[in-house]
C-alpha cells in the first residue's frame, strides 16, 4: 500500500468520524439538556449531581446523584 493511499484513507476516516460528533444544537436530546434534566431530578430527590469520573458523552453515565439529605434504611422507633 502506498503512503499516499494510507494518508487518503486516514483523511477519509477522520471526516467520517467528525460526522458523528455532536452539533451542540441545544435540542431536547443534547448533552446540556439531558444534564439539566438529570440535575433537576436529582435535586428533587434531595441530592446533588456530581461527576462519576467517566467520560462517555452520556450525562447519565458521566454523573451520579449523591443524596445529601437524611436518607437512611434504619428505622427509628
Amino acid at each position: 500500500m502506498s503512503v499516499s493511499f494510507k494518508i487518503l484513507a486516514l483523511a477519509a476516516a477522520a471526516v467520517s468520524l467528525t460526522a458523528c460528533a455532536s452539533t451542540g444544537d441545544g435540542g431536547p436530546n443534547s448533552y446540556g439538556a439531558r444534564l439539566e434534566k438529570l440535575s433537576t431530578d436529582c435535586q428533587a430527590r434531595g441530592g446533588i449531581l456530581t461527576a462519576s469520573g467517566a467520560q462517555t458523552g452520556r450525562p447519565e453515565t458521566d454523573n451520579v446523584c449523591r443524596i445529601t439529605g437524611g436518607a437512611t434504611r434504619i428505622e427509628s422507633h
